[in-house]
């Protein structure tokens, strides 16, 4: 059964994350004071802080909502194992690997789950800031269905949980631009220049790269695409102005997307409202493939 113990566990690994990325935040700063790098805006990152204390505070009420489907699935497993052997912790991993592949990829590409993800690319300027920018209703949007079958296979949801702030805490630091390429490990890991790419609004970018840790799933599934040779990356929202207000940026796109549902005159018109890739919608036309783009040109590393 999950537990409250489980869901404090949960908790206290976001406040890990989140103080973690404080004390970086800070050093990143300095690093990029000391090149003469221009990473920050302050009320950015404040409003990007004040969603993530938004999203700290919600994530507790959600927790136990979604820790009832899991307790569920989880004790009607098809499986009883280990959960520590190396093999388990290896299966969980690349299992994790490949759901969270799937489920970033449909935030994407579905509006109702857009609503939620276009919060962490709202962001105008790449920077470990941007890493805790992360929407307050994941779990409205249906992100935890994604994770479901790891608890059918076997694996225990404090486990699933375990394996997903290792993930979330080694996304932290693929968020920012002062870093080099890292050579042959590129092919295989979600490194800072592939991130980079994943974050940009230039047309040649939009949709990629959607892998965690690794990025062989983009590779093996058509999603991989390395950064434009020929212009700088930019980085927030197709169409949008940027905003402080860390309400507006939690919620302006279920905003937007219920007044396009309010507009529709047909079922087919309010399904796509709803459910269709965020750029199909009328009230986002003209767009590119995705509704991401915004920021000035930035020097790349």
């Amino acid at each position: 059964m999950l537990t409250h113990p489980n869901l404090l566990f949960d908790l206290q690994m976001r406040v890990v994350i989140l103080t973690t990325a404080l004390g970086f935040m800070a050093l990143e700063y300095g690093l990029g004071r000391l090149v003469h790098r221009d990473t920050y805006d302050f009320r950015e990152s404040a409003a990007s802080l004040g969603v993530a204390i938004g999203h700290a505070l919600i994530r507790g009420v959600e927790a136990l909502i979604v820790a009832a489907p899991f307790a569920f699935v989880y004790e009607h497993r098809l499986f009883d194992f280990g959960q520590t052997s190396l093999l388990a912790i290896l299966g969980l991993f690349l299992g994790t690997e490949f759901f969270y592949y799937w489920h970033h990829r449909a935030s994407h590409r579905i509006r109702w789950m857009w609503a939620t993800h276009s919060v962490h690319h709202s962001a105008t300027k790449l920077n470990l800031s941007a890493a805790i920018r992360l929407g307050w209703t994941g779990n409205i949007s249906g992100n935890f269905l994604f994770f479901l079958p790891l608890a059918w296979i076997g694996f225990h949801p404090l486990a699933i949980i375990a394996m997903l702030s290792a993930n979330l805490l080694y996304q932290l630091f693929i968020h920012t631009e002062l870093s080099p390429r890292l050579g042959p490990l590129e092919w295989a890991l979600n490194t800072p220049a592939h991130h980079r790419v994943h974050h940009a609004s230039n047309a040649d970018c939009l949709d990629k790269n959607y892998g965690g840790v690794l990025i062989i799933f983009d590779r093996l599934f058509g999603s991989f695409a390395e950064a434009p040779s020929d212009q700088p990356l930019r980085y927030g929202l197709v169409g949008g102005a940027p905003t402080f207000n860390p309400v507006r940026i939690a919620l302006g796109e279920w905003a937007a997307m219920f007044r396009d549902l309010r507009a529709a005159t047909s079922w087919l018109e309010r399904f796509r409202a709803l459910f269709a890739p965020p750029s199909s919608s009328e009230a986002q036309k003209p767009r590119a493939a995705s509704p991401r783009e915004y920021a000035p040109p930035l020097p790349q590393s």
